[in-house]
């Protein structure tokens, strides 16, 4: 079984990852992954290309920090993946692409209204993922 475990860094994906481990599927294949946002043209056109990678490159490790310790005090060996693009795209698409069995991810629970205004990723990935997914709370 191939299970995608999108974070942001966030308590609550935590949650998610340790809900993972206490349920591990016998043989899953996890794959931890953080989608950064990309910087607007604005600030992205002053700074150069390898700067910019390592900017989302350090913000994707931070987020992967609590999640990655989790699995790894677990003794789970798992891959992680660092992408750019809007959170929500990204992740159906990777689910779609790398043919994951499951999406496990943690959700804020900020309600109907407030997602609606914020635009959860959560909600996002829930309306239009062909992938079936578990979402934490």
């Amino acid at each position: 079984m191939k299970v995608l475990l999108p974070v942001d860094g966030s308590a609550i994906n935590t949650r998610a990852a340790r809900y993972l481990v206490k349920h591990w599927p016998e043989g899953a294949q996890v794959t931890l992954l953080h989608v950064d946002v990309p910087l607007s043209e604005n600030i992205a056109g002053y700074v150069d290309a390898q700067s910019l990678a390592k900017f989302h490159t350090d913000r994707g490790n931070a987020a992967l920090k609590r999640a990655r310790r989790v699995l790894t005090e677990a003794g789970h060996i798992h891959d992680e993946k660092l992408l750019v693009g809007d959170p929500g795209i990204e992740i159906i698409d990777m689910a779609k692409r790398g043919k994951y069995d499951l999406i496990v991810m943690g959700s804020h629970g900020r309600g109907v209204l407030k997602s609606l205004f914020l635009g959860s990723v959560v909600v996002k990935v829930l309306a239009n993922s062909t992938v079936p997914v578990l979402v934490i709370r």
